[in-house]
Parts: C-alpha cells; sequence; structure tokens
C-alpha cells in the first residue's frame, strides 16, 4: 500500500462545503506517482519512452468529504499479462470517504498497441497487492 496526504485547496470546495468530485481525478492521480516509478524509476513522462496509458477509472462517494486534511491509500488490486488495475481510497478523520480505480495497460506509443507487462514489473507490482483482508467498495 502507498498513502499520501492531500491539503485540500481553497478551490476544491463546493458551495455546500464539500469537496468538488472533481478533485478526486486528481488526488487519485497524485497518490499513483510511487505505482508509477515501479513502472519507470526516472518518471521521464514523454511519448519515447513512457509505457502507460488509462484505460479506466471510476469512484464511488461513500461519505462526504471536507476542507480537511485527505489521506489518500493505493494498492494494486489486479495484474494481468498486458494491464494492472490500482484501487484508490480517500479517509478523513478515520473514515472511508470515497473509492476508486484505475486501469493502466503497459503500451508503446510508437506502434500504438499494448504490450505485455515485464515480469520484474509484475514482480515489484505485486509486492503492493491489497491484502485479502481488505475490502472492497
Amino acid at each position: 500500500m502507498f498513502s499520501v496526504v492531500i491539503s485540500p485547496r481553497f478551490g476544491d470546495v463546493d458551495g455546500l462545503g464539500h469537496i468538488n468530485n472533481v478533485a478526486l481525478a486528481c488526488w487519485f492521480e497524485t497518490a499513483r506517482n510511487p505505482l508509477f516509478a515501479i513502472v519507470d524509476p526516472s518518471l521521464t513522462i514523454n511519448r519515447e519512452t513512457w509505457p502507460l496509458i488509462m484505460a479506466h477509472t471510476d469512484y464511488d462517494f461513500v461519505n462526504q468529504i471536507h476542507f480537511r486534511d485527505v489521506e489518500i491509500r493505493s494498492f494494486v488490486d489486479r495484474i494481468g499479462t498486458k494491464s494492472f488495475t490500482i484501487c484508490h481510497e480517500a479517509w478523513q478523520e478515520g473514515r472511508l470517504c470515497a473509492a476508486g480505480r484505475a486501469v493502466l495497460v503497459y503500451f508503446n506509443f510508437q506502434t500504438n498497441q499494448s504490450r505485455p507487462i515485464p515480469e520484474e514489473i509484475k514482480r515489484k507490482l505485486a509486492g503492493h497487492l491489497r491484502p485479502p483482508s481488505a475490502g472492497r467498495v
């Protein structure tokens, strides 16, 4: 598991005093950085070398999120041949407030095709698999 604490910006709050729904997409993206470093330790993001493309993302609100620090917990949920799924959870004051997933495909931008994830990367990702005892939302 990876954990990142997000301090919301004033602009992340909507008119009802809640964190706006679009903030979660950015927060979950930020929380993926440690997993990106497993795939490409240099984090040199360019079309020549970057090996990932987003195939799917979603999130569900479970409880209200307010203008206070939020912990984003990230796990690897599934590792396939050419893609893997990351699960994210947003926690505030001991409560699960939102949960989401992102499916990332190992991808070659020059050929515009997916490709198999190297075994070494799969092994490193497997070290961050969601524990079987962890609940799913």
